[in-house]
């Protein structure tokens, strides 16, 4: 059952370039393998993530990924340092203090890569 498998991430970007400096550069992430059409980028334990290429990039505005960490507020601190922009939202229905939101049972923050895509950051509260 596909239960007893991981799942992997695959996200679009239409600058394979733009895309490899900033995970790997800014992010921080170990590519994994390269082609002409996707990047695989190493992540927590045995997890990893694929970008590939696109005409038209992503359409979405919603996070397409998170990463669950242990300290949001230092991932936030690391990825700034890094000259990682991290989003802002003060909408009705979310809003963020220094790049971070209370979302009841955790704390988010998110960015956007050169793809567009929102990646979020996760932090479960204990």
């Amino acid at each position: 059952m596909l239960s007893d498998y991981p799942i992997n991430v695959v996200l679009l970007a239409t600058d394979l370039d733009a895309t490899k400096d900033f995970y790997a550069n800014k992010v921080g992430l170990k590519i994994l393998n390269e082609s002409p059409g996707a990047l695989v980028f190493k992540c927590g334990g045995d997890s990893q993530f694929t970008v590939t290429k696109s005409t038209v990039g992503t359409k979405d505005e919603q996070t397409q990924a998170s990463f669950r960490v242990k300290d949001v507020r230092a991932e936030v601190a690391e990825l700034k340092k890094r000259g990682v922009k991290i989003e802002d939202y003060d909408t009705p229905s979310l809003k963020t203090v220094d790049g971070i939101a209370d979302i009841g049972f955790a704390w988010m923050a998110w960015f956007i890569d050169p793809g567009k895509n929102c990646v979020g950051m996760i932090q479960v509260k204990s």
